[in-house]
């Protein structure tokens, strides 16, 4: 997005140069460089950039610059409107309590102030069936500034409603809707960053999609680096018309190897470097997710999901015998009291998965729109895990998305 803004400002900058220092009798060196980065950027062709010279100098010559002026204008305006562009940025202060249930471990509490999130891309109509998506993602403490997503679809748009997405991204397995400011548990679980190939079919009724990725949790004793890992889901989408005022859309997933999402991975490869063992399981273990969303009025919302392993994960660093099949699930409502202010309640838990997830949690978040494109929200979440240690969390966050 970066590197967007700065083509964009500079061709701007270029051309304002270009039309204050107007030279009556040749085209001057603004203009000559704008001209070369059209060329690069292929927004004109060669024979189209040796034309405009040649226009130009023709115009210059008898006084006229408005023709040039009016088709270089035109020529970024057409550009820029393929550009979709989109941010968010999300500044948090927290406080968390904690306290263990064995005697011989301290409570301890901790707040912090963080740049929470910085997301920055952009979707480009490259031409019609084609598409893509860039999205770069920043979370203090988590993530360094990189590529989060970068995705090329090619789709039938108006012939026929297939599509193939190829590149980085969230593979299609879970939703992960949500009121709070922190993720659901089924996301902590589930949620899975790849570069992946994603096809399928596409309408306002039904997605039905399937895919392939070479994950990074691999079986025991087999080769690595292979497309062994696959997707597929579907999702259903009540028509505006069925019921007035109703909003529904509920879907099921499947991924064939769990243990690749990013939460399973960080624990599985934390679990082998203790143990200096590989990081791989006995065998891929099947994943499946199934959610429902639902709003009334557009002032009524509830939301449920289930996310979770089908099979026991096994690690060669594991006692013999021992084994997990970690789940999580959440559900919440929410209900807008105003076009501004909003209420929301979850109650949400998780299965075999120690001190990484609470084992029972709930909670409540009221948000505010301050201004457009502005909220502020606070939160308070109560969670107890599988040792019996609890934990209170307050935070509040002031974000901005447009």
């Amino acid at each position: 997005m970066y590197k967007l803004n700065g083509i964009v400002i500079g061709i701007t900058l270029f051309l304002a140069l270009f039309i204050i220092n107007f030279n009556a009798f040749a085209i001057s060196p603004e203009t000559e460089q704008l001209l070369k980065l059209l060329e690069k950027k292929n927004i004109i062709t060669d024979m189209e950039a040796a034309d405009m010279r040649q226009e130009m100098e023709f115009s210059s010559q008898a006084g006229d610059k408005k023709a040039y002026e009016t088709k270089l204008a035109g020529l970024l305006g057409k550009w820029a409107d393929k550009i979709h562009p989109g941010a968010c940025i999300e500044v948090e202060a927290s406080y968390e309590d904690n306290n263990f249930h064995d005697p011989s471990k301290r409570d301890t509490d901790t707040s912090d102030l963080v740049l929470a999130t910085v997301e920055i891309g952009f979707d480009v109509d490259i031409a019609k069936h084609v598409k893509a998506s860039l999205f770069f993602l920043y979370e203090e403490d988590e993530t360094d500034f990189d590529v989060d997503q970068g995705i090329i679809t090619i789709d039938g748009a108006d012939v026929v409603p297939l599509y193939v997405d190829l590149g980085k991204m969230y593979i299609p397995f879970g939703r992960f809707e949500s009121h709070f400011i922190r993720d659901p548990l089924t996301l902590e679980l589930g949620e899975t960053n790849e570069s992946a190939a994603v096809g399928g079919f596409r309408n306002d009724l039904l997605e039905l999609s399937v895919g392939a990725f070479n994950g990074d949790i691999d079986e025991t004793g087999k080769g690595s680096n292979h497309i062994d890992n696959y997707l597929a889901s579907a999702c259903f989408t009540l028509p505006e018309t069925t019921v007035p005022d109703l909003n529904l859309t509920a879907g099921i997933s499947w991924v064939s190897n769990i243990a690749d999402s990013d939460g399973l991975q960080d624990l599985i490869e934390e679990i082998a470097v203790e143990n200096n063992v590989p990081a791989t399981t006995k065998n891929h273990i099947d994943g499946f997710n199934a959610f429902i969303i639902a709003s009334f009025m557009d002032r009524f919302f509830f939301n449920a999901e289930y996310l979770g392993a089908m099979h026991h994960i096994e690690m060669d660093s594991f006692d013999e015998g021992e084994s997990y099949k970690p789940e999580a699930w959440t559900i919440e409502l929410a209900y807008g009291v105003t076009d501004s202010l909003n209420l929301a309640v979850c109650y949400e838990g998780s299965n075999d998965l120690d001190v990484l997830l609470p084992k029972k949690q709930f909670g409540g978040v009221v948000s505010y729109e301050l201004f457009k494109y502005t909220s502020v929200a606070f939160e308070y979440l109560y969670g107890k895990f599988e040792n019996k240690d609890t934990r209170h969390l307050m935070t509040t966050q002031l974000a901005i998305e447009f």
